[in-house]
C-alpha cells in the first residue's frame, strides 16, 4: 500500500476508543495526502510503500495538542491590573473601574489588523513549540462591528502565517463597550441584528460565544445571542459559571452548545443538562490560578455524570496570560485533581469535541488529519508531571 510517510518504532497514545490513552507499545503511523492511513500495532500494519520513513527510536507519539479556548488576538497587556490584584483589588473591582476587558478593548480598537497579527504570532509560536496543532481564537475585544471583524480576520491570518489549524469564535457579547454602558439590551441588539449576520456572511467564525455573568450578560441576553447564532447556522459556546451561578451552562446545553467553559460555580442541574446534551466542560486552570479563585469546578460530579472534560490555556491579557498548554496540563492535575488520562484527553480527544472537530482531529485514527506530536519521554505522565520542560521532539501537521 502506497503512502507518503511512515513513522515507525514508536509508542503510541492514540486516544482512540473513547476512554483511556489507547496505548500501543510497538506502533506505527502512516499518512497519505495529509491524513492518517494507519495508526496501530506494527504487527498488524499493512506493508507500506512509503516515500519517506522516519524511525522514532521508541519515542511516544500522541495526537497533536489542541488549545480549545484562547483569546490569543489582542493588543496591549494588563500587567498594571495584576499589580492591583496583588494589592487586593478583585477582578470585579477592576472591571467596574473601567479596567479589565474595557482596557484591552481600547488597545485593540487602536490596533491595525497587521498589528494584531504581529503581536499574536509570538503567543501562537509558543503554543506551536509545545506540540499544538489546533488552536481556538476568540474575538471579543473590539465590541463594535469593524474591530470585531478585524480581530477575526487577524485570527484567520494566523492560520495562514503558521502551519496550524485556527478555529475562530465570535465573542461580541464579552463586555459592554462604553458607548452602551447604560443600555445593555441595545448592545445585545447590535450583536444579534448586525454583528452576527455580518460575521456569518463573511464566513469569519466557526462558533459564537458569550460571557454569561454578573459583570457580563444575563441569561436572557445570552439566550438572544444563541438564538441569533442558530438563525445563522453557527454553533454556540459559553463562558459560564466562572464567578457566580447564572445557570448559563444549562441554558447552553439547551442550545446544544459545543462547550461550557470555566464552570467553578456550576450546579447539579447544569451538570445534568450538559450530560444530556453532550456539552463539553472546558476547564481553565490558568485563570483559576491567576485570579486566585478558591472554589473548584465540580470535577467529581462532572466525572460521575460522564461529562467530557477539556483543558485549555484561556490565554488572555487579564486573567490568564498563559501560553503553555503543557503547564495547563500540570495545573489541571495539581489544582483540579484530574488524572493523567483525563488531562491528556482534555487537550486531544475532548478538546476536538469542544470545537466540533471530533471527526477530523484529536485521536490517531485512520481518516483523521495527520497531526502528531512526537515526544522524548519515557511515559505519557511526563507531559503532565513536568513544569517548565518541553520534551517535544517533532511536530507534524497534516502529515508534514
Amino acid at each position: 500500500m502506497r503512502c507518503d510517510r511512515v513513522w515507525s518504532e514508536a509508542r503510541l497514545a492514540t486516544l482512540a476508543g473513547g476512554a483511556g490513552l489507547g496505548i500501543v507499545e510497538q506502533g506505527v503511523v502512516a499518512s497519505r495526502d495529509g491524513r492518517i492511513l494507519y495508526a496501530g500495532p506494527t504487527a498488524d500494519s499493512p506493508d507500506f510503500e512509503a516515500d519517506e520513513r522516519i524511525r522514532c527510536d521508541g519515542r511516544w507519539i500522541t495526537p497533536g495538542l489542541i488549545d480549545g479556548h484562547t483569546h490569543l488576538v489582542h493588543a496591549g497587556d494588563r500587567a498594571h491590573e495584576f499589580e492591583l490584584r496583588l494589592a487586593g483589588a478583585s477582578y470585579e473591582d477592576i472591571a467596574r473601574a473601567g479596567g479589565g476587558i474595557a482596557s484591552t478593548m481600547r488597545a485593540t480598537r487602536a490596533a491595525s489588523e497587521d498589528d494584531l497579527v504581529a503581536t499574536a504570532l509570538g503567543r501562537l509560536d509558543r503554543l506551536i513549540a509545545e506540540g499544538v496543532t489546533t488552536v481556538e481564537i476568540k474575538s471579543g475585544y473590539g465590541l463594535a462591528l469593524e474591530p470585531e471583524l478585524r480581530m477575526l480576520r487577524a485570527a484567520r491570518r494566523l492560520g495562514v502565517e503558521r502551519p496550524v489549524h485556527v478555529a475562530t469564535t465570535f465573542l461580541g457579547a464579552h463586555a459592554l463597550p462604553p458607548e452602551y454602558a447604560d443600555d445593555a439590551d441595545a448592545y445585545v441588539d447590535l450583536v444579534c441584528d448586525t454583528m452576527i449576520p455580518a460575521v456569518a456572511t463573511a464566513g469569519l467564525a466557526d462558533a459564537v460565544d458569550a460571557f454569561c455573568e454578573g459583570i457580563g450578560f444575563t441569561a436572557a441576553q445570552t439566550e438572544r445571542v444563541f438564538a441569533a447564532a442558530a438563525a445563522h447556522g453557527l454553533p454556540v459556546k459559553l463562558h459560564a459559571e466562572q464567578l457566580s451561578n447564572l445557570h448559563g451552562a444549562a441554558l447552553a446545553a439547551r442550545y446544544g452548545s459545543l462547550s461550557a467553559d470555566h464552570l467553578e460555580y456550576l450546579d447539579d442541574d447544569g451538570i445534568a443538562a450538559m450530560a444530556r446534551a453532550g456539552t463539553v466542560a472546558t476547564l481553565l486552570p490558568g485563570a483559576y490560578y491567576f485570579v486566585r479563585e478558591t472554589k473548584l469546578p465540580p470535577i467529581d460530579a462532572l466525572r460521575t455524570a460522564g461529562v467530557p472534560m477539556a483543558l485549555a490555556t484561556d490565554c488572555n491579557p487579564g486573567t490568564a496570560p498563559l501560553t503553555s498548554l503543557l503547564l495547563a496540563l500540570n495545573m489541571g492535575a495539581t489544582l483540579f485533581r484530574l488524572t493523567v488520562d483525563e488531562c491528556l484527553a482534555g487537550v486531544t480527544r475532548n478538546a476536538a469535541r469542544a470545537l466540533g472537530l471530533a471527526d477530523q482531529i484529536g485521536t490517531l485514527e485512520a481518516g483523521k488529519s495527520c497531526d502528531l506530536a512526537i515526544w522524548d519521554i519515557e511515559r505519557p505522565a511526563e507531559l503532565v508531571y513536568r513544569m517548565g520542560a518541553n520534551p517535544l521532539h517533532n511536530r507534524v501537521w497534516k502529515g508534514l
